[in-house]
């Protein structure tokens, strides 16, 4: 999936540092960007912008997200309202800005099945650079947090090198292969 864009470009979604990984949840309005942001604060991650983000190529080539005018210290919660991230958890909660690694886009509706090994795993180019896009079904009854954090940690992995499915794939056909 490619976005026809030329940098700077503006994106509707929440931008985070998770485990040290800058993030982009995006989704329709209501799919539960902002609450699932103010779930991963609440669990030690940092926010840099809600509902609006400023993106722009940097000169080293990567991908960097803000928030305009400086307003990243604000989320806007359905039910609550707006939130002073920054008062309501400390100045370690926000970012001032986050180079951009990995999207993740919340679904409301069914998904179309994944991919039992890789799941639902796609690239996205946003100004020229391409990121990994993942695709996650919003249900009541998944941690979105948690499977945020996995992903989080399975890119990293990723960027290692490490592919479970790989892994998985070659110690079933070492045992088949010791089979009689």
């Amino acid at each position: 999936m490619t976005v026809p864009t030329t940098a700077p470009a503006t994106w509707h979604g929440v931008l985070l540092r998770v485990d040290g990984l800058g993030v982009l949840l995006c989704g329709d309005s209501g799919s539960g960007k902002s609450e699932l942001a103010l779930e991963l604060v609440s669990r030690g991650h940092r926010l840099v912008a809600d509902d609006c983000v400023e993106l722009e190529v940097a000169a080293d080539g990567s991908l960097v997200g803000r928030s305009p005018h400086g307003l990243g210290r604000f989320l806007e919660v359905r039910d609550l309202g707006i939130l002073d991230i920054q008062r309501l958890y400390g100045e370690q909660a926000v970012l001032a800005e986050q180079r951009l690694d990995l999207i993740i886009r919340l679904e409301r509706d069914a998904a179309p099945a994944a991919d039992r090994l890789h799941g639902r795993r796609e690239s996205i180019t946003v100004c020229g650079i391409p990121l990994p896009l993942l695709c996650l079904g919003r249900a009541r009854e998944r941690s979105l947090a948690v499977l945020v954090e996995c992903a989080v940690r399975t890119e990293l992995a990723r960027r290692d090198g490490y592919d479970a499915a790989q892994e998985l794939a070659n110690r079933l056909r070492q045992r088949m292969d010791r089979s009689p």
